[in-house]
């Protein structure tokens, strides 16, 4: 399984409506509301050889409310 994290920064007054958008699709593990320059982050897992910015480009942004993301991709828990 390969973790990965990704900031969104949602259209003014649609956090609440991403994030349940984005748990109704049952595709991000968590979903946090956040303070900053993003307004969620979301914790994925997907299996290892999937690529991740086509799943995040064809799972994640179709969503409407977002305008932008930032992906994290990590390497080991600890």
């Amino acid at each position: 399984m390969q973790t990965f994290f990704v900031e969104i920064k949602c259209a003014l007054g649609r956090t609440y409506e991403v994030a349940n958008a984005l748990a109704e699709a049952e595709i991000a593990s968590e979903i946090y509301s956040t303070a900053g320059h993003f307004d969620i982050l979301a914790k994925f897992y997907v299996e290892a050889g999937v690529d991740i910015g086509h799943f995040v480009g064809e799972r994640v942004q179709i969503i409407p409310g977002i305008v932008d993301t930032h992906t994290l991709i990590t390497f080991k828990a600890f």
